[in-house]
């Protein structure tokens, strides 16, 4: 029951055509059908490597469409750096250690995250989540936590060949150095 949102990339430009969700409902959805897909989130999960320009796709479609950008990544290393948090310094050990924070602790940062977004503008239902699932566990720990939670749309997947990414973040570690000066 959610609606089917298309995007395609190309290198010259982002490309979005839409169906119901955006303004149109199908006749046999009730009102109380269409108000709670209303009220629940609206997700598009953006993948792909490092440098592959998620960050940049992701503030192109926040600024054209109103989607709300959350970084699984940034989330945790907020949460880690936060006093008094609850997971902390469990994320601190993840993270050094080189493993793949607990699903559990993921999905509640980020569920928290869309609901504070959306206590604040109900009208914000509709989250861009950046580097999240990583793996099958984590897409799993998903379906079961946020099931009738939370609608994902589609999943928005950057392929891209080595070169490119290897040119993408040497140019981002050249600006990073520039910008420092």
């Amino acid at each position: 029951m959610f609606c089917r949102h298309f995007f395609s990339f190309s290198a010259s430009r982002l490309r979005f055509s839409a169906c119901g969700l955006c303004s149109l409902y199908p006749v046999a959805f009730s009102f109380s059908q269409r108000l709670q897909h209303l009220m629940k989130p609206i997700v598009v999960f953006v993948l792909g490597g490092p440098g592959a320009g998620k960050g940049t796709q992701c503030a192109h479609i926040v600024a054209k469409y109103g989607y709300t950008h959350l970084s699984a990544g940034d989330l945790l290393r907020d949460e880690r750096k936060r006093p008094g948090s609850q997971y902390g310094e469990l994320i601190e050990n993840y993270i050094k250690d080189g493993k793949i924070v607990p699903v559990e602790i993921t999905i509640s940062l980020l569920k928290r995250a869309m609901d504070e977004t959306m206590a604040v503008n109900s009208q914000k239902n509709k989250f861009l989540i950046d580097g999240f699932p990583r793996n099958e566990d984590n897409l799993q720990g998903w379906n079961k936590t946020m099931d009738g939670k939370a609608d994902v749309a589609f999943v928005l997947f950057f392929d891209c060949d080595n070169e490119v990414i290897a040119i993408s973040i040497c140019l981002q570690f050249s600006q990073m150095l520039y910008e420092e000066r």
